[in-house]
């Protein structure tokens, strides 16, 4: 149903399994402790540095579950050749499937090091091709908490790109793996206005 791997410009999405990822790789990036701006890229996310590699290992197994139940699709991000840090696993991303209401929520865990490159809006184009493309969903919808001035930044910029709209803050809509409840400031694209937006100015990569 999804692609195992997709290229772009400047990245390499493969899905995030273990035949690709090893527990202790994942682990080593993801772990707490295990490197210095770990606490900093988790901040805002809805999961906590992994407290040992055992739960690196049982990560990678869920995702692969969602994926083969159709139920959600994470990819390991990877930069190409020429690109400072190429073959590092950079992070992470994907779709989160609602298939009941024709829709997908975008997600992305990226390391320090890689911020501020516009890799995140290059691989939300590409997997927004894959929604709407190959999955035929109607909207595609990504959140940040208000806080998180970063992800802000980098959310209102593709998602105007592509022609999408702010839909407002929802209270009390996430809680994170320390039992916390945040405000999220919500965001959609419809099929409609990519494809439009696309349009008029030309291939979304």
């Amino acid at each position: 149903m999804f692609p195992e791997t997709i290229e772009t410009d400047r990245l390499r999405l493969a899905q995030f399994c273990q035949d690709r990822v090893s527990p202790s790789e994942f682990y080593a990036v993801a772990g707490r402790g295990q490197t210095e701006t770990i606490d900093e890229e988790t901040q805002y996310v809805s999961w906590s540095p992994h407290e040992h590699p055992k739960e690196s290992a049982d990560v990678l197994a869920s995702f692969e579950e969602a994926w083969d139940e159709g139920e959600s699709a994470t990819y390991a991000i990877y930069l190409r050749e020429g690109e400072p840090g190429s073959g590092e696993l950079a992070g992470n991303t994907g779709l989160n499937l609602h298939w009941e209401t024709q829709r997908a929520e975008l997600g992305i865990w990226l390391r320090k090091p890689f911020w501020g490159r516009g890799y995140s809006g290059e691989r939300a184009a590409a997997l927004l091709e894959v929604a709407f493309d190959r999955l035929d969903l109607e909207v595609v919808s990504v959140a940040h908490v208000p806080e998180n001035d970063n992800s802000q930044r980098a959310i209102e910029r593709y998602v105007d790109r592509f022609g999408g709209r702010r839909e407002g803050r929802l209270r009390n809509e996430l809680r994170d793996s320390d039992g916390r409840v945040h405000d999220v400031v919500r965001y959609s694209i419809s099929c409609d206005e990519w494809a439009s937006a696309r349009s008029d100015s030309g291939p979304s990569r």
